[in-house]
């Protein structure tokens, strides 16, 4: 994971409650082991109609909300199913964070542990933000170690918790967060009985 630090960039706003993992990234998709190639069918069933053709009317689909990095949304995002792919599809959209009331809690832990930056703020930070991100130009500062969104002359705060904060400081994993251990790990394993079953 990279250490994420500071998000600029723009914002596109999709106020809407209750989008499911399903929306985000519909099931038909989730047949890469990889996280990357996910973007393009984020939202699908919105962005298309029946017949595979865009929809203009789709606030992803404008051009001029092309180069968001943050996405303003309603409450509950990421409800539904576990599945990791939704903020796979968002990140390699090009979404950094996700400005929101409340998160669906398996969706902001997956978020977190693949460095997209779930930041909850209250109902009315959150329509003073969307305010602002119904300007496509409207540019937003997110300083994650200041626990701070600023867009359009709004300045709001928001908590992380601290180790979380550090992690995302540090774009540490739980793969990371486990090598950090690996002297005591190997110390552990030298000293384990040879008679005991092994994986080696």
């Amino acid at each position: 994971m990279e250490p994420v630090r500071r998000i600029e960039g723009t914002m596109v706003p999709l106020m809407r409650s209750h989008v499911d993992t399903d929306q985000i990234i519909p099931k038909q998709f989730l047949k890469r082991v990889e996280r990357s190639g996910f973007g393009p069918f984020l939202f699908h069933d919105w962005a298309y109609d029946h017949e595979g053709e865009l929809r203009p009317d789709f606030v992803f689909n404008q051009p001029e909300y092309q180069s968001a990095t943050v996405l303003v949304t309603g409450h509950n995002f990421g409800s539904g199913s576990s599945r990791e792919h939704a903020p796979w599809a968002l990140i390699d959209w090009g979404i950094r964070a996700v400005i929101a009331p409340s998160f669906a809690d398996i969706f902001r832990n997956n978020s977190l542990k693949n460095g997209l930056v779930p930041i909850i703020l209250s109902d009315e930070e959150v329509e003073r933000i969307a305010a602002v991100a119904g300007d496509p130009a409207a540019e937003v500062v997110i300083d994650v170690e200041a626990g701070t969104v600023t867009a359009g002359g709004v300045t709001v705060s928001f908590f992380l918790d601290p180790f979380v904060k550090h992690c995302l400081l540090n774009g540490l994993d739980d793969i990371a967060i486990t090598l950090d251990h690996e002297s005591e790990i190997s110390a552990f394993e030298a000293a384990r009985p040879g008679f005991k079953p092994s994986l080696a």
